[in-house]
């Protein structure tokens, strides 16, 4: 029986030489070449740690869709969805591929989406062990390679490759791209360039995108960013949610088990994972607070741009001095409660996640189908004061479908899907504000992670569905009175400041931005939908 790794692929179809391709290395190998090409540390868990180098997060405005016949006329260009011209694609692609096959690279055939009558294959070429490494861990594996037929022949035709090489800078002047680094998306080709940049997280996004594009059109399927679980009674929960909202961190339940952490379909009768692993943010980390998380931290798992207590190679999760955006790469099956294959119901409940900094919105509210179509074409959370250069107080953050910079197609074509499938199955939706109480940030006090989670439980063991509410006069919002484990004050976040007069003017400066942002979309949304934008003055409107 020939081992997998000392197999060639066939990259004919890229005009490749594979002689100096290491083909699907297992773990224990590429951690050995991460190792000897000095990429990172191996640390005393058995972990690897490793810089990226330039670019610790994506580069949004470098990110482009090739200009042909496929995406003209489908792709909602704009400031997303920037076009690239096919021929600067090909001349960049035969550079690529040439300083690619220079040196040892790596190759790896895995697939997206988890059902099985969804399945993608991919294959990742990649210059260095780590970025193999990394699309082991995120894509889903290829694992039956021994018994009767140990030859991968026959699985590996991917349908989309991606190439990643971050020591391949371009030319802005000859190659059409904005800087040295870009990623670019061939929907013709079914090919995504990577270059200029070694953070991983490009790889997933790209695909992502490609799921976007492809999922709705042709077979109804709605993407979603999203985290998943499922109870013990099979109750599928979702939750949206911008980076640094809880996604991660809420869906990882000790009690349920986890589908998976960010990107996920809705299809007719299920939810099923995109990806075969996770990629969780570290910062603060700790077991106390994120177990499943902490634990999933052993062999192979890939830590990104992280740093050391002094003298040591232990891991300061608390230390953000290269980045905020610290990240650990591992497979789904790190999770002790994770279900394999992850595929699972629809869901019965549907949590909007927003870190509201205004300290405006409630902890909890249930939302109608009206408000819950308006809340996910909005896509809000808040920005605060020292995460980026330039922000000194809170600001208003809008991502449309929690993802308008994965989305190719127009945001409604998203939206109207998510109400074509709660009108379906009638699925509660939740909207939940893991931000500020009290005042906004600077003033008040951000939730409590214990509060949260016992507002998520009620809510998923039905103990929100018998509620007594009454309605938040600048939103709209359906407020329970009482909630087990939550004093019955913080409810009601206007309670919670000493001054309401100054939540009053928050409100309704937090109020005027979403309906400035829903701008964009009022000619396309329903009168249903326009009757759920928040109130700016609802008192005066009350009194008229």
């Amino acid at each position: 029986m020939r081992k997998v790794s000392m197999l060639k692929p066939d990259l004919a179809y890229l005009k490749m030489d594979s002689e100096q391709a290491l083909y699907q290395l297992s773990v224990a190998e590429l951690i050995l070449e991460i190792t000897k090409n000095a990429e990172g540390l191996l640390l005393e868990n058995s972990s690897v740690a490793v810089d990226t180098g330039k670019f610790t997060g994506r580069s949004p405005k470098d990110r482009f869709i090739v200009l042909d016949e496929l995406t003209r006329d489908t792709v909602f260009w704009g400031d997303v969805n920037f076009h690239f011209d096919p021929k600067n694609f090909d001349g960049l692609l035969e550079r690529m591929t040439a300083f690619l096959e220079s040196k040892p690279f790596y190759v790896r055939d895995g697939y997206a989406c988890a059902h099985e009558d969804f399945k993608v294959p991919i294959r990742v070429i990649t210059e260095r062990a780590y970025q193999n490494l990394f699309a082991h861990h995120l894509f889903l594996r290829y694992t039956d390679f021994a018994g009767d037929n140990p030859d991968p022949v026959d699985w590996a035709n991917p349908e989309w490759t991606i190439l990643a090489a971050p020591s391949f800078l371009a030319d802005p002047r000859v190659d059409g791209t904005r800087q040295n680094n870009f990623s670019i998306l061939n929907f013709t080709k079914k090919i995504i360039l990577i270059c200029g940049t070694g953070y991983t997280g490009e790889i997933k996004k790209g695909i992502f995108s490609v799921l976007n594009f492809v999922l709705p059109e042709h077979k109804n399927v709605l993407p979603m960013h999203c985290s998943a679980n499922v109870g013990k009674n099979g109750d599928t929960a979702i939750f949206f949610g911008l980076s640094g909202t809880g996604k991660t961190t809420l869906s990882a339940d000790p009690q349920r088990s986890l589908i998976g952490d960010d990107e996920h379909g809705w299809t007719e009768n299920a939810v099923f994972n995109f990806e075969g692993g996770c990629y969780a943010k570290c910062v603060d980390l700790t077991p106390e607070k994120e177990p499943q998380i902490f634990n999933a931290i052993k062999f192979g798992s890939l830590l990104e741009n992280v740093s050391f207590h002094p003298g040591t190679t232990q891991v300061d999760f608390g230390n953000i001095s290269k980045t905020e955006n610290t990240r650990v790469a591992y497979p789904l099956e790190y999770i002790e409660n994770a279900v394999i294959p992850s595929v699972a119901g629809a869901p019965k409940n549907i949590f909007f996640l927003t870190a509201d900094a205004f300290g405006v919105l409630p902890p909890i509210s249930r939302l109608d189908t009206a408000q819950a179509m308006f809340h996910f074409i909005s896509g809000y959370t808040a920005k605060v004061a020292g995460t980026e250069a330039g922000i000194n107080e809170p600001q208003a953050t809008f991502s449309a479908c929690f993802g308008k910079a994965f989305l190719p197609l127009h945001p409604t074509r998203y939206a109207s899907l998510l109400g074509e499938k709660l009108r379906s199955h009638g699925a509660n939706v939740w909207l939940v504000n893991t931000g500020w109480t009290g005042g906004p940030y600077g003033t008040g006090q951000r939730m409590k992670l214990d509060h949260t989670r016992a507002m998520i439980a009620a809510a998923l063991d039905g103990v929100l569905e018998n509620s007594d509410y009454h309605k938040d006069p600048f939103f709209g919002l359906s407020m329970p009175l009482t909630c087990p484990g939550v004093p019955d004050e913080l409810l009601n976040t206007r309670n919670t400041w000493s001054d309401q007069d100054a939540y009053d003017a928050k409100a309704a400066e937090l109020a005027a931005a979403f309906r400035e942002n829903f701008k964009a979309f009022e000619e396309v949304a329903d009168a249903e939908i326009l009757a759920a934008m928040p109130l700016v003055n609802p008192f005066k409107a009350h009194s008229s």
